[in-house]
């Protein structure tokens, strides 16, 4: 990554608080980012609100405007291209990209998990964690593979489970560390630059494997 901010293209599906806590830290002299554009796979949904007050572009890419799942991604990869991001953010976007996005993005495309991956993959991580029993779990910040919250990671935060718990209340605190995991990590990867290696994500431009 250049020493200009770098750019980049947050994809959601839905209200969109990490976008809005990643504009937010965008907004700070120092932070090494800007948002370039903002993507969705449908309409009318608070996240692209957020962006267009913060005069960011926006695109919508829905699955069910196209013959197929692959032409999709295909030219979901293409739009994201065009706005030559440093990085991509999956920021509650709920479509798993394939193969043409991560040909073209893959090394440069991270996510959220609400769990300490590798446990409770999928969907319903908080409630997988309650039913197992679990005193801790988490949030977890990957770079985006072909498979399903399996990339290398980045950054994990712990938050304890309450005796009292509900699937709510546990996902509420989840998703307040998710953000603040998701603000720090990508400011560390914008202004000192990454490296993957294997299962490893280094950050620092220049960082050699031990």
């Amino acid at each position: 990554m250049s020493a200009s901010p770098a750019r980049l293209v947050v994809l959601v599906s839905g209200s969109g608080t990490n976008l809005q806590a990643l504009l937010d830290a965008c907004g700070e002299s120092g932070y090494g980012a800007e948002v370039v554009a903002v993507g969705a796979d449908r309409d009318g949904i608070e996240g692209l609100a957020r962006a267009g007050r913060a005069g960011v572009p926006t695109f919508v890419q829905r699955v069910s405007d196209f013959d197929s799942r692959a032409a999709w991604d295909e030219e979901l990869a293409r739009v994201v291209e065009g706005h030559r991001p440093d990085l991509v953010v999956l920021a509650g976007f709920m479509k798993l990209v394939g193969e043409a996005f991560l040909a073209a993005h893959g090394g440069r495309t991270v996510n959220t998990h609400p769990a300490l991956s590798p446990s409770f993959p999928g969907m319903h991580g908080p409630a997988d964690a309650l039913a197992y029993g679990v005193k801790v779990t988490g949030c977890t910040l990957f770079v985006v593979d072909a498979g399903v919250d399996t990339g290398a990671i980045v950054a994990q935060t712990a938050v304890a489970v309450s005796d009292d718990d509900t699937e709510a209340t546990l996902h509420e605190r989840i998703k307040g560390a998710e953000r603040v995991m998701l603000v720090d990590a990508v400011g560390r990867m914008a202004r000192e630059g990454f490296i993957v290696d294997g299962r490893r994500v280094r950050f620092g431009r220049t960082a050699d494997p031990q």
